[in-house]
C-alpha cells in the first residue's frame, strides 16, 4: 500500500508518523484491497485544546473511504481516526462478501 503523509500548519513529526504507518500496516494485513492511503496532519487554533486532526482517506476497489478525529495530539487524533476507518473497513467487507 503507498502512503502519503502530509503536515499542514504543523511541524513534521516523526511520532505520529510512525504512529500512523504502524497501525496503517495492520490495517492492511487484515485489509489486503487497501490500495493506497493519503493522510494529513492539521494544526488548527483551538479554544478547547482539540486543534490537532488528522484525516486520513483510503482508495479500495469501489467508492474511497474516509475519516478525521480532532484531538490534544496528532498521536490521539490518528488512533481514533484509525478506529473510524477499521469500522468502516468492516462494513465494507460485509458488504462485499454478501454479494
Amino acid at each position: 500500500m503507498k502512503t502519503n503523509i502530509q503536515f499542514v500548519h504543523a511541524d513534521s513529526k516523526i511520532s505520529a508518523e510512525q504512529l500512523v504507518q504502524r497501525k496503517l500496516d495492520k490495517l492492511e494485513n487484515k485489509y489486503d484491497w487497501i490500495i493506497s492511503a493519503d493522510v494529513m496532519f492539521k494544526e488548527e487554533k483551538s479554544t478547547n485544546g482539540n486543534g490537532k486532526t488528522c484525516a486520513i482517506e483510503l482508495s479500495l476497489p469501489g467508492p474511497k473511504i474516509h475519516a478525521s478525529s480532532n484531538g490534544e495530539s496528532f498521536e490521539a487524533a490518528a488512533a481514533e481516526t484509525v478506529k473510524d476507518l477499521e469500522k468502516q473497513l468492516k462494513k465494507r467487507k460485509a458488504e462485499m462478501q454478501s454479494h
